[in-house]
């Protein structure tokens, strides 16, 4: 637990049997659940969670391929049977070993504070962020980023970054079976809680990358930017005020 709050973190994972042993070795003692969402992966990715030995992980299994948005929502779901608080903080961190244990406290304190509904980590304050991350996949951030800040009216620099943390009483408001199930997932859940008035904090956190292999590829390009396009059509759905009609917050 952290500040009395239950804390859950959600680690979806394909392919990962490389990395996902070390994600769950390495989780941070105040974790109370980890819920990682095998997304019908073919090599050992479950069985590998599984043998880490740790009595905070239940793995579930998709039994067919649905993406990393689907296998978030997943865990979302589980999560929520894990926590009764509102307060309580579900965080999400990638199986392929690329967000670091030592920044999940700084996370998801805003969340289990009531200070936000959700957190995002902010990767491109990092010193020499841009050549870790190599040219196009710095730029495609940046360029989403910037146009998912208009579409969701809130700033937000690192709109694709997946370390993130939410509350439990802003899952509840979520369409999580509408999810975009795919990479583009972030944009798509910005713009539900952009349109439900949800309050959003970025901090800062390291970026780490290694033998692991980026799988976004040209063809969920355009899935974004529609995506993003529809973050900003429902947020001016909002109504005359600019109120939601539900706040995450209550």
């Amino acid at each position: 637990m952290l500040n009395d709050r239950a804390v859950v973190v959600v680690v979806p994972a394909y392919q990962e049997e490389a990395h996902v042993g070390r994600v769950v070795a390495t989780m941070p003692g105040f974790v109370d659940h980890v819920v990682v969402v095998d997304d019908a992966s073919v090599d050992r990715t479950g069985d590998v969670a599984r043998a880490a030995g740790d009595s905070r992980v239940r793995v579930v299994r998709h039994p067919a391929r649905r993406g990393v948005g689907a296998a978030i929502a997943t865990g979302y779901a589980e999560a929520l049977g894990l926590t009764t608080g509102d307060a309580d903080a579900v965080a999400v961190m990638a199986g392929d070993g690329q967000m670091a244990p030592e920044d999940l406290a700084r996370v998801v304190e805003p969340i289990v504070t009531g200070e936000v509904d959700y957190v995002k980590g902010d990767r491109f304050g990092e010193p020499g962020v841009r050549g870790a991350m190599g040219l196009p996949r710095w730029i495609g951030g940046q360029v989403f980023s910037r146009l998912t800040a208009l579409a969701v009216g809130q700033p937000i620099s690192d709109s694709q970054c997946g370390f993130t943390a939410i509350s439990r009483r802003a899952i509840t408001l979520l369409d999580l079976p509408g999810l975009w199930p795919s990479f583009g997932y972030p944009n798509d859940l910005l713009g539900q809680l952009g349109a439900l008035g949800a309050r959003i904090a970025e901090v800062p956190v390291q970026p780490i990358y290694g033998s692991e292999i980026s799988k976004l590829r040209l063809r969920h390009l355009p899935p974004i930017f529609f995506l993003i396009a529809r973050a900003a059509m429902r947020r001016g759905r909002r109504g005359p005020s600019g109120e939601p009609g539900r706040h995450p917050s209550g």
